[in-house]
């Protein structure tokens, strides 16, 4: 018999803005007694809500159920940036510049059939343009090193004939009233969510269709004959087949031990204003992210007429998958500086809103994909870009599990497993110095 005990449930440090900004209209529901379905899927953020989703369109007679240790949008999936990138966003490398074109123009495939996806989920369940805004993304330079990388990424989307448009200084300042940038690249195929809206968007439109169980984290997962039970502090699940959408939590599971970094960024969120208050923002919605992978993500946020303005930056490696509320203290210092400096006179702007998420890598920028053991299917490992390589995870995954062939799964599962990580503190001690060089390095772009 296979048992798995689970021992190590990652926290959450500080609030989410988009969680706390987010609206929830369907009860919690906890698991409460044991039970019997179909299909078990733990985890509901991105890959696991979209494996329940793809479920539900392909099996829609079986019994599906979702379970999850916290409140939906309360861990990493409400903790994000907000970004779903169609094109080449690797955060490992020092640029955003691919080489191998056939690779490139497979994972752009790959990440608009989720972006697809994910636009059919807000068709069906209606959400609004904030929470789901089809307005491609903005890669803002800040220094001569910025332009020069945003001019290399140019150079590799012409190659491979992906549309975009260079922006001068002006432009970016009319878009964001900011005079701190220099230039811009911009790509129309990137969609702005509200990550919490999205997750529990989402979540309300399953309802009907698929059982999820919040505040209940799995404390032990066993092979019992022909099926799988996960066991929590009040109840269980059997059910042949299982889909872990849990992220880089998969190592507590059992799998992929040694071969996953766990790393953590931080972000802060403005109190809302509006332009009476503070006209210098620029238009109401825009989205950058840095030249240099490693520099400051910005987005504008606007509804009912108050805006927001959300930075991100920072990356921690931290293997325990815990953070301290003093550094993400520290962290919003620094962001308060970054905020500052594209937009003086804003100082009494509050950060209403701090907090950490969680990513997860792999060194060769693999997913920790596949059925792992008879019945037992992983979609996790998003590679930093948890929102669009989640959802197509979690849509593979479900695709494995019930025999659907297609040659995107084909493409999807015949990947190498995620390289072997060096052995504490030796990892520990190098993942972090490349980090902190690579943001000393982003300068004025961070």
């Amino acid at each position: 018999m296979s048992r798995h005990v689970i021992k190590h449930l990652p926290t959450d440090t500080g609030v989410s803005g988009w969680e706390a900004t987010s609206e929830r209209t369907f009860p919690v529901a906890a698991l409460e007694h044991d039970i019997t379905a179909d299909w078990l899927i733990i985890g509901g953020g991105f890959a696991g809500l979209s494996a329940a989703r793809r479920l539900s369109q392909s099996r829609p007679q079986d019994k599906i159920v979702v379970l999850d240790a916290r409140e939906l949008a309360k861990g990493p999936a409400g903790r994000n940036s907000g970004f779903m990138i169609d094109v080449p966003h690797n955060l490992s490398s020092g640029e955003y510049s691919v080489a191998d074109e056939a690779a490139t123009k497979d994972e752009i495939q790959q990440n608009r059939l989720a972006i697809s996806f994910a636009a059919d989920v807000a068709a069906e369940y209606r959400l609004s343009r904030e929470t789901f805004d089809p307005s491609g993304k903005v890669n803002a330079a800040a220094s001569d090193r910025g332009m020069g990388l945003n001019d290399n990424y140019r150079k590799s989307l012409e190659k491979i004939g992906e549309e975009h448009r260079v922006l001068d200084a002006n432009q970016m300042r009319e878009m964001t009233g900011s005079h701190y940038y220099r230039g811009g690249l911009y790509t129309p195929g990137a969609v702005m969510i509200q990550p919490a809206d999205y997750i529990r968007g989402l979540a309300r439109g399953l309802h009907s269709k698929v059982a999820i169980h919040e505040h209940s984290p799995v404390l032990e997962l066993s092979r019992e004959g022909r099926s799988w039970k996960a066991k929590t502090a009040r109840g269980s699940v059997s059910a042949p087949k299982v889909i872990l959408g849990v992220n880089g939590h998969i190592q507590s599971f059992g799998h992929f031990r040694g071969r996953l970094m766990h790393i953590f960024t931080y972000a802060s969120m403005t109190s809302a204003f509006s332009q009476n208050e503070f006209a210098g923002t620029g238009v109401d919605r825009w989205a950058l992210l840095p030249a240099d992978p490693m520099g400051a993500t910005v987005r504008k946020i606007t509804k009912d007429g108050l805006s927001r303005i959300v930075v991100r930056t920072r990356f921690t490696y931290d293997p325990s998958l815990k953070v301290s509320e003093k550094r993400v203290a520290g962290i919003a210092a620094e962001q308060r500086r970054s905020f500052d400096a594209r937009f003086p006179g804003m100082e009494r702007l509050a950060m209403e809103y701090s907090w950490a998420g969680a990513l997860c890598l792999s060194r060769n920028h693999v997913p920790a994909f596949g059925e792992v053991e008879e019945g037992l299917f992983s979609a996790c490992c998003e590679n930093g870009l948890g929102t669009v390589k989640s959802t197509l995870a979690g849509m593979m995954a479900a695709d494995l599990a019930t025999g659907a062939a297609s040659p995107e799964l084909d493409k999807f599962k015949n990947q190498p497993e995620p390289r072997r990580l060096p052995p504490e503190p030796i990892a520990w001690l190098g993942i972090n110095s490349v980090i902190r060089f690579q943001e000393l390095r982003a300068g004025r772009e961070g």
